[in-house]
């Protein structure tokens, strides 16, 4: 079977051949302009292709990692933006144009901030070196022929038939392909001596890019199926792990401890996005231990909200919030989980003095609009739902609950262009051109009713959905 990782550069020989994007010779090389052309498909195919997290506090702190780094680097012709993918893996890469990505496996396993500056800043050397255009460019050496193959096989895989994509690609692997899907060890190196620098500029510690390899080193089992995809794509680790033990040996090593902002998002990662049942038995250990562990009892709240048990994990985030009580994820959480535990009042009062509530997630306007509803508040609550729509255009929940409330506040026409629009955006197009046609049935506004007419005619087929 094909590694992930495999796939992921495999899709942007897809992107390549079904956009028209062409091959450039390889002594030519890939121009800045066409990797960054390259870059939005490739981000696109990505996102088709994993679960890439959503969620504002881990892609805000991530991001808030890696613009450290970059800030010190020289001037870079890209903008260089970080996601975390959702699944136990040990792995990371870079995508085109500098876009970088953290398998959550990996993040969780890391001990500390300095350790994920460390990851960051060599995918970062590997983009500023142009070694991924480098890859792409050197691709033209292996004919159309066998790369679409590789495609074929590729698509069949991801088609659901992995067994045969597989097969299919094997065959194309022999004529050569493989130059695509590893770094060098030469490109290793330079990435290494480049982040080494960097790293240090941007004030983290030269050990943890140390403690970080022998990490991912440590999952290489007997079986070859459970290398670590990162040792797979990056390699000559051992090399690497002796160069800079050697660099190391004569210097003071301090002891790097676990910052604070670093456990309450990788605690985040574990609670919300890991295996629940493991999350709620972890949490439920440490608590046993140290029961005023503020991030123990962050993670437990977090996992018991999630399996539906939002009364118990109520008194867990309290004890959080009243040490914590400024941190406006935490109102975002809190305020959540008092909605879905029946508490309106108190969601409310969190909810509406977020500090980030535009731009914290859709979550926060989407509880604070709900429980504007619940306590019957509904021209706040079409205010709020407003604003999530303004910021948050494909949060398809605001616009049911915008149609809802526009309808017992008796704006039928309004109610129903939104609930139109909500289902336009499920695919259930039967149900949106029945409410796209009550709406008209209504609406007298002449403005609102070229919206509506517009709504029906992206419904006609061929038209391109929204």
């Amino acid at each position: 079977m094909m590694t992930y990782a495999k796939k992921i550069i495999s899709l942007w020989i897809i992107i390549a051949l079904t956009t028209g994007w062409p091959f450039v010779d390889t002594a030519q090389g890939l121009s800045i302009r066409e990797e960054a052309e390259l870059a939005d498909a490739f981000l696109d195919a990505v996102h088709q292709a994993y679960d890439v997290i959503d969620d504002p506090m881990i892609n805000n702190y991530i991001n808030g990692v890696g613009q450290k780094i970059v800030s010190v680097f020289p001037t870079q012709p890209f903008q260089y933006r970080f996601y975390v993918i959702r699944q136990d893996t040990y792995n990371a890469f870079a995508g085109p144009a500098g876009n970088i990505f953290v398998f959550s496996g990996l993040f969780e396993a890391l001990a500390n901030e300095h350790e994920l500056a460390a990851l960051l800043a060599h995918e970062i050397a590997h983009v500023s070196s142009r070694h991924i255009a480098d890859l792409i460019a050197k691709s033209k050496r292996t004919s159309i022929a066998t790369m679409a193959g590789v495609v074929a096989g590729i698509l069949i895989g991801i088609g659901g038939a992995p067994t045969a994509g597989s097969a299919l690609t094997i065959g194309s692997m022999a004529a050569g392909q493989t130059m695509v899907l590893a770094y060098t060890r030469e490109n290793e190196m330079q990435a290494d001596q480049i982040s080494r620098t960097y790293l240090q500029k941007a004030g983290y510690e030269l050990s943890a890019m140390l403690s970080l390899l022998k990490k991912i080193r440590a999952v290489d089992w007997f079986d070859t199926s459970d290398i670590p995809t990162y040792l797979k794509t990056h390699p000559a680790t051992e090399d690497r792990i002796i160069y800079l033990g050697a660099l190391l040996e004569n210097r003071d090593i301090p002891k790097i401890e676990s910052e604070p902002d670093f456990l309450r998002v990788r605690t985040r990662l574990t609670a919300m996005y890991g295996d629940m049942n493991t999350a709620t038995r972890r949490f439920a250990a440490l608590i046993e231990r140290q029961p005023d562990d503020l991030t123990a009892n962050y993670g437990y709240g977090l996992a018991l909200a999630r399996g539906s048990n939002s009364r118990a994990a109520m008194p867990y985030l309290v004890k959080v919030f009243d040490a914590e009580p400024d941190d406006p994820y935490l109102k975002h959480d809190l305020g959540r989980i008092y909605f879905q535990a029946g508490d309106y009042e108190n969601a409310l009062a969190l909810l509406k003095t977020s500090p980030i509530l535009k731009e914290g997630g859709p979550e926060g306007l989407f509880f604070l609009g709900r429980s504007q509803m619940q306590l019957g508040h509904l021209q706040d609550a079409a205010e709020t739902f407003r604003i999530l729509i303004r910021y948050y255009p494909d949060y398809a929940d605001a616009l049911l609950f915008m149609g809802i409330t526009l309808g017992e506040l008796e704006d039928l026409g309004g109610a129903h262009y939104n609930l139109g629009l909500y289902y336009m955006k499920k695919g259930d197009h039967k149900t949106s051109t029945f409410h796209f046609k009550k709406a008209l049935e209504y609406e007298k506004d002449e403005a609102r009713r070229k919206k509506i007419d517009a709504g029906l005619e992206d419904l006609i087929p061929g038209k391109s959905k929204p």
